[in-house]
């Protein structure tokens, strides 16, 4: 009888070949694979090997999608402000017709967001989100655009990855300021300093778990922060 040593061992399933002219599946299932391995762990484990293997493809199918790590993890990163976004707009238009409480709907839809993906958010905002290009070049994700550098100077990278979010804080903050609610003369400025405060209490949420936190704190610097009437 053969020894169990002597067995070969089993292989590895592959991705089915992608017919002509659906390559973009397979780019999608890359950052599917990629995106799931950020999730469960953390950026360290968002390899090339890890992600061919999550994928069932060959390592060096990824290059013609994505030429290195980098790339990858800076696409899951655009597409991780895509989502929260889309998470924004649909808690906002889910709140009704009351501009504060659409605000608050917004607020709580970017803390929910970042307490579901903490790792996914973390790496939102991090070196990743700084991607470098030259005049009409490509920038580590691939894409073409303008001059962009790591210290984040407007261009087709880092300064637009948040730009659809800010809009939906920026709309439903001005909502306010149509409604009588908010005495903001700068519904842009005050959005900003909202977010920062969102991205403050998400990171101290995760790093703070024993903290006593107030049920309506949100309620309460979410209306300091725009302006609003008492609470």
């Amino acid at each position: 009888m053969a020894l169990a040593a002597d067995a070969p061992a089993p292989r590895r399933t592959l991705r089915p070949r992608n017919r002509r002219g659906e390559g973009g599946h397979l780019r999608a299932d890359i950052l599917a694979a990629a995106t799931d391995l950020l999730d469960h762990g953390d950026e360290r484990a968002v390899t090339l090997r890890a992600v061919a293997r999550k994928a069932g493809i060959a390592a060096p199918s990824i290059y013609p999608h994505f030429p290195g790590r980098p790339a990858i993890l800076l696409a899951v990163v655009r597409e991780a402000f895509a989502e929260l976004a889309f998470r924004l707009r649909t808690a906002v238009d889910a709140a009704g017709d009351d501009a504060e409480l659409r605000l608050y709907a917004a607020c709580h839809a970017y803390l929910d967001f970042a307490a579901a993906h903490p790792e996914r958010y973390r790496a939102m905002f991090g070196e990743l989100a700084k991607p470098a290009t030259t005049d009409g070049g490509t920038a580590d994700d691939g894409t073409t655009g303008s001059r962009t550098t790591r210290d984040g100077i407007p261009g087709s990278g880092p300064a637009s990855l948040g730009a659809q979010a800010l809009r939906v804080l920026t709309g439903v903050l001005g909502d306010c300021v149509a409604a009588g609610r908010s005495t903001s003369t700068d519904p842009c400025a005050d959005a900003v300093a909202l977010w920062l405060g969102l991205h403050g209490l998400a990171h101290q949420r995760t790093v703070s778990h024993a903290f006593p936190w107030p049920a309506d704190l949100v309620r309460h610097f979410a209306a300091s922060l725009s302006r609003l009437g008492p609470v």
